[in-house]
């Protein structure tokens, strides 16, 4: 049988964006990614982190400072009864990279480490970027999480997390 997922963008969805934030002293959560988490996994959804993570591929930062902060990222949320099941990033700061949003690599290696019924599926990015990476692989509902009344191929724009859990 196949499962559905919420897929989150990480930087600027479920923490803060303060600019490649790549220590756990600079990981704020979002408001409202917890309860947002939990809402969902009680509708039967896994939770699945999908992010551009480019400040690896410009030295910013290592694929172990990375991989520390997202073993601190799913401690939290798993505390927090809100577990995610998954994080799949790319470093490349290539645009043509397959993975790199806004091209769909990241979902689609979920989709089939998961076996996801992809229009099932929910996300929520705060880039039209990440909206378009999520259409491109089927992705049923997608989520624009800002404040700016800007066009979007979304399903909707939001500007609370809670928004989203009225569509799950």
């Amino acid at each position: 049988m196949a499962s559905k997922a919420l897929f989150l963008d990480r930087d600027g969805v479920v923490n803060v964006d303060g600019g490649y934030v790549h220590s756990i002293e600079d990981f704020l959560l979002v408001p409202g990614i917890l309860e947002l988490c939990r809402k969902a996994r009680e509708k039967g959804y896994l939770v699945i982190v999908v992010t551009n993570q480019s400040g690896i591929g410009r030295g910013m930062f290592t694929e172990e400072d990375f991989t520390r902060l997202t073993e601190h990222m799913k401690g939290a949320f798993s505390a927090a009864g809100a577990e995610i099941a998954d994080v799949f990033h790319c470093p490349s700061v290539d645009d043509g990279h397959p993975d790199r949003k806004p091209n769909p690599g990241l979902f689609l290696k979920a989709a089939a480490a998961h076996g996801l019924d992809m229009a099932a599926c929910v996300s929520v990015g705060d880039r039209e970027r990440d909206i378009r990476a999520a259409l491109a692989a089927g992705v049923g509902r997608n989520f624009l999480f800002s404040a700016e009344d800007v066009p979007t191929l979304a399903t909707a724009r939001v500007e609370a997390l809670e928004e989203v859990a009225a569509w799950l």
